[in-house]
């Protein structure tokens, strides 16, 4: 078999920019690719997933957690893993990011990035 990866996540937004800048100032990623309704980011030292943003008018952002039938539903989300889930949840929100009403456990954070997609950050509890 020959070798196949996960090499970028794509993520429909209003505004590629607007959604890129957030996730370079976020997770410290650098701009690689700058075209008018589309940006890749990614990390620095090149290994790793990268993220693209692409401006879609028609983007509905979806309802978390999803309550009545018809809601936008979540399709993927990113999982963050942090070091220090307080600091890097203050940081986010600093960041453009907003802290969801509803929040299922202790070790992890759900924010909402500034076009509306779930992410989460989360921290190793040691079990």
């Amino acid at each position: 078999m020959t070798r196949t990866k996960v090499s970028t996540v794509v993520l429909d937004a209003h505004d590629a920019h607007q959604l890129a800048d957030f996730y370079v100032r976020l997770l410290g990623y650098e701009v690689r690719a700058d075209e008018p309704h589309w940006v890749l980011v990614g990390p620095t030292d090149g290994d790793g997933v990268s993220l693209a943003f692409e401006t879609e008018p028609e983007y509905v952002p979806p309802v978390w957690p999803t309550r009545r039938p018809g809601d936008q539903q979540m399709m993927l989300h990113l999982d963050i893993e942090v070091d220090d889930l307080e600091r890097e949840t203050a940081r986010a929100v600093a960041a453009g990011a907003t802290l969801a009403d509803y929040q299922p456990q202790d070790d992890v954070r759900v924010l909402l990035d500034p076009s509306g997609h779930p992410f989460c950050l989360w921290t190793q509890t040691g079990q």
